[in-house]
């Protein structure tokens, strides 16, 4: 018989819904207390996921209801409010039949979660495309032009022509020859756009981690560059450094 200990190395090694509805049914028949609360685990665990496929469901469908334009990008951006660092955005085109579970809105994911999908999108994505505008630009031309200029970056920087773009809240004029289709809070209703949130997210933050190894004072590392008490007083103290939004931290410093 096999003994409990290996029955929860095997639950804990169940990945999906095959494997979990094999669990289920391989040991539910066991009658010992350890294994039938290992199985109501499995059966756990099978219900979220199974709720996680109706969750990702529900967030394809403006690829659905759009699909008729062919290949669909979706765009989304981060850094538009920090003191300092570039604003970021991504460009990410799924399969049609894109199976990655989890994606959401990156400000609800923990970094964790966000580097996981990161490596998963990267893997599985069609194309995509980053672009970013720097502190300097953002201070020259206001966050709202050096966003849409970042956006217009991302597209272009893809190695496939989209049909359509998907994009959270806005319209981009630099981007006129796509048709645009604005989602409010699209980086929580469409998974497109959920994956172009992470990868922004994911690769500004690692660039603010990297810019703490050269300005360690601001604290980049866990603020990224927004305004948190830290980063405020630190400001304050050593003054503003290469990559500070000169135009966003007059009252500060």
């Amino acid at each position: 018989m096999t003994s409990i200990s290996d029955i929860s190395k095997l639950l804990k090694e169940a990945d999906g819904e095959k494997a979990l509805s094999a669990f289920i049914s391989d040991f539910s028949s066991d009658e010992r207390g350890g294994v039938q609360k290992l199985v109501a685990s499995a059966n756990k665990k099978l219900y979220a996921l199974h709720a996680e496929y109706d969750r990702i469901n529900e967030m394809k469908k403006y690829e659905r209801e759009n699909s008729y334009y062919g290949l669909l990008c979706g765009i989304d951006e981060v850094g538009r409010g920090p003191l300092a660092g570039p604003v970021y955005a991504a460009a990410v085109i799924l399969p049609t039949d894109s199976d990655i579970l989890y994606l959401n809105d990156s400000k609800k994911l923990s970094e964790k979660k966000r580097e996981e999908l990161y490596d998963v999108i990267m893997e599985k994505a069609v194309a995509v495309g980053i672009g970013f505008s720097t502190s300097e630009r953002i201070d020259e031309i206001n966050i709202l032009q050096a966003t849409y200029e970042a956006m217009t970056k991302a597209v272009d920087s893809l190695e496939v022509t989209p049909g359509a773009l998907l994009i959270d809240a806005v319209h981009i004029p630099q981007l006129e020859r796509f048709k645009q289709v604005s989602i409010i809070k699209g980086d929580a209703k469409s998974v497109s756009i959920a994956a172009a949130s992470i990868v922004a997210k994911v690769t500004r933050d690692r660039l603010m981690c990297e810019y703490d190894k050269q300005y360690p004072e601001y604290g980049f590392a866990s603020n990224k560059g927004y305004g948190s008490a830290d980063h405020i007083a630190a400001l304050k103290k050593f003054g503003p450094c290469p990559i500070h939004r000169r135009s966003f931290i007059g009252n500060f410093v």
